[in-house]
């Protein structure tokens, strides 16, 4: 990401801002008439073309004024996390809405509406498929040759346990040395989360295995941490505010197309919200999980009650969004659902 100076950041700053109010590229006596140091359209030029020139801005158009590019909104946004604060309009509307709310259903049912009402995007909130799935611990047992026995603890007491089949014969010692990495890698983990996570490292690590990560692999690929689970919750609202904000239709029938499948919101929102964070994330083109997003924006937050991770609650929208308001509603919401939660057992 480029490195800009004041003057750069609040010039950069007011066109964002304009652009995304009027939708319509900014030109440099606009900034000028607003500007509070009295610079002049010609110095405001100059810096806008050396924001341009650090990959910030975009010119549609010779005769036009400039509109953020992808990486100006990337480098926007991550300046304003953590540094504002909610509208009193905006607590008020999140407080009637969740009166009273104590039930995890009802309360993502409501985020996914409060979301789509704030932010004017797309509301999306998705539980977890089942509740107290953080990983505790995992623990393997030598049955018999090719045949272990694999338990699973939750963070909430729950033991699943299964008989594995295994290709290959291992040791206790084997054994105890994969339970080992499991536990010191992903204690705290949402088990989801660590599925895909050894996935990705038995992957990677493929053409370099030492007998640790082919333990590793086999005993997972015998379901060390299958289980049996409750079909994630999907709630999606607001689609009716791309219709009326997104002018490329080609683009606004791609991202429909996966709101309507409940599979690609869930792959989606795993892909970019990671459980293990703490803050608000903000995705600027989403092209890494689904190619033909790279246009939009995800902001959001996982769903906690205390150390227990129950779900995922996100804005999915166009770049031209307001960053401020959204950032923070689903900061405040991720927040107060941890709240209502405790605040009920």
């Amino acid at each position: 990401m480029a490195t800009i100076g004041k003057r750069e950041q609040e010039i950069l700053t007011a066109i964002i801002e304009t652009y995304i109010s009027t939708g319509e590229p900014v030109g440099s006596r606009t900034l000028a008439r607003r500007n509070r140091e009295g610079l002049s359209a010609a110095t405001i030029r100059n810096v806008m073309a050396d924001l341009a020139e650090a990959g910030l801005l975009a010119q549609p158009h010779t005769s036009a004024g400039r509109m953020p590019s992808i990486d100006g909104y990337r480098y926007y946004a991550e300046k304003l996390s953590g540094q504002v604060t909610l509208k009193p309009d905006d607590e008020q509307i999140i407080q009637r809405y969740f009166h009273g709310v104590s039930d995890v259903q009802e309360f993502m049912e409501r985020t996914s509406h409060v979301l789509s009402l704030i932010s004017s995007g797309v509301g999306v909130a998705v539980t977890s498929g089942g509740p107290r799935k953080a990983l505790e611990h995992v623990h393997f047992q030598k049955l018999r040759d090719y045949r272990v026995l694999a338990v699973m603890v939750t963070r909430g007491g729950l033991v699943r346990d299964r008989v594995l089949r295994l290709q290959h014969n291992m040791t206790q010692p084997e054994l105890d040395l994969a339970a080992r990495y499991i536990n010191d890698n992903f204690r705290g983990w949402v088990i989801e989360d660590v599925r895909r996570e050894l996935e990705r490292r038995i992957e990677q690590e493929r053409s370099e295995y030492d007998q640790l990560m082919n333990s590793v692999a086999q005993l997972y690929q015998s379901g060390a941490l299958a289980a049996n689970e409750e079909a994630a919750e999907v709630f999606v609202e607001g689609t009716a505010n791309l219709v009326s904000k997104e002018n490329n239709t080609e683009r606004l029938r791609q991202l429909l197309k996966t709101l309507e499948e409940k599979a690609r919101i869930i792959e989606l929102l795993s892909s970019y919200v990671d459980t293990r964070q703490e803050a608000v994330r903000v995705i600027i083109g989403l092209e890494e999980a689904m190619p033909d997003l790279s246009s939009f924006v995800l902001i959001g937050a996982p769903a906690r009650s205390g150390e227990e991770i129950l779900g995922r609650l996100a804005v999915i929208g166009p770049t031209r969004m307001d960053y401020q308001h959204t950032i923070n509603a689903v900061s405040y919401i991720a927040q107060l659902f941890d709240k209502l939660l405790n605040d009920s057992e």
